[in-house]
Formats: structure tokens, C-alpha cells, sequence
């Protein structure tokens, strides 16, 4: 199954794209969408939705997966990322390609096997998972190719597949 996660932000959207049977990850690409603060959110939107069009036509993935909004102090920057995971989730539908959907406490346990994991943890156990030696370019990306890991992972198991919950 080919995944493309998503590790939405309004500065930076990190994405990923593996080929995985549940068990083994292979990163197929990655790379992260940036947009400058000086811009109108509406400018950013469209620059990110663009950007995730084309990588969804490069890669054609079978599925894809972003993270579920999670509560923030700030209202304002909550509000701001539901506004570009709303630009990925249409572009994913625009793309007739199945979502998943997963609380940051599932991708970390998916991923490190532990919820409250931190940053660096994510982004080792994603180079450890997919075999990556290189240090990846930034945290988005690792969270995206996690999300993806995450997805690939819950697709991968029986009870989840025969009831067809994806989240």
C-alpha cells in the first residue's frame, strides 16, 4: 500500500509519501510545503493546496492520513490549522484517495509505543522504521512519514480492516 501523510501547519506542511505491507516502510518522497507569515492566510492556502495536489499526482497513493485537530491555548493558531488540514483533507477527496484519520497520542503509539513521546523520539523511530540514514529535513516531515506509519500500521490489521474503521 502506497501512504501519504500529512503533518499540517500554516508555516510549514510536512509530507510524506511510504510503500508499506503493515510491517516494512519504504519512504517513496517527502518534503515540506512553506509558506511565509508576511502572506494572507488565503494566499497560504492556496500554496499549500497546490502543493498537495501535485504531490498527490506524482505519487498516486492508495491512501492518505493527516492527524485530527488537538486542543490548543492558543484559539487562534487551533483555528488556523484546521484551516489547512480542511485544504488537505479536500484535496485528498478531490483525489477520490481513502483517508485516515489519527490523534497524535495513536501516531506516537503507533510509531514509538508510547503516547506522550516526544519529537526527536518520533523522528528516530521513523528513520529506525523506514530505514532512513539520513537525518530528515525537518520535524513535519518525520510527523508526516509517522502519520503515514500510523496508517499503513491500522490498515494492516485484521479487525480493523473487516469493519473497515480508518478512523
Amino acid at each position: 500500500m502506497r501512504v501519504l501523510g500529512i503533518d499540517c501547519g500554516t508555516e510549514r506542511t510536512g509530507w510524506g509519501v511510504i510503500l508499506s505491507d503493515g510491517r516494512r516502510h519504504r519512504v517513496l518522497g517527502h518534503g515540506v510545503i512553506r509558506t511565509s507569515p508576511r502572506e494572507s492566510l488565503e494566499v497560504r492556502l492556496r500554496t499549500i493546496a497546490k502543493a498537495l495536489r501535485d504531490v498527490l499526482a506524482e505519487h498516486r497513493p492508495d491512501a492518505a492520513a493527516v492527524e485530527e485537530v488537538f486542543y490548543s491555548q492558543n484559539v487562534n493558531t487551533a483555528l488556523k490549522l484546521a484551516h489547512v488540514r480542511g485544504v488537505a483533507l479536500l484535496a485528498i477527496a478531490e483525489a477520490q484517495v481513502t483517508l485516515g484519520e489519527y490523534s497524535p497520542l495513536e501516531v506516537k503509539t503507533s510509531v514509538v509505543g508510547y503516547g506522550r513521546a516526544e519529537k526527536h523520539q518520533v523522528g528516530r523511530m521513523v528513520r529506525v522504521l523506514t530505514g532512513l540514514n539520513q537525518e530528515l529535513e525537518t520535524e513535519d516531515v518525520s510527523d508526516a512519514l509517522a502519520v503515514a506509519i500510523c496508517h499503513a500500521t491500522a490498515c494492516s490489521q485484521p479487525a480493523k480492516r473487516a469493519v473497515g474503521v480508518l478512523h
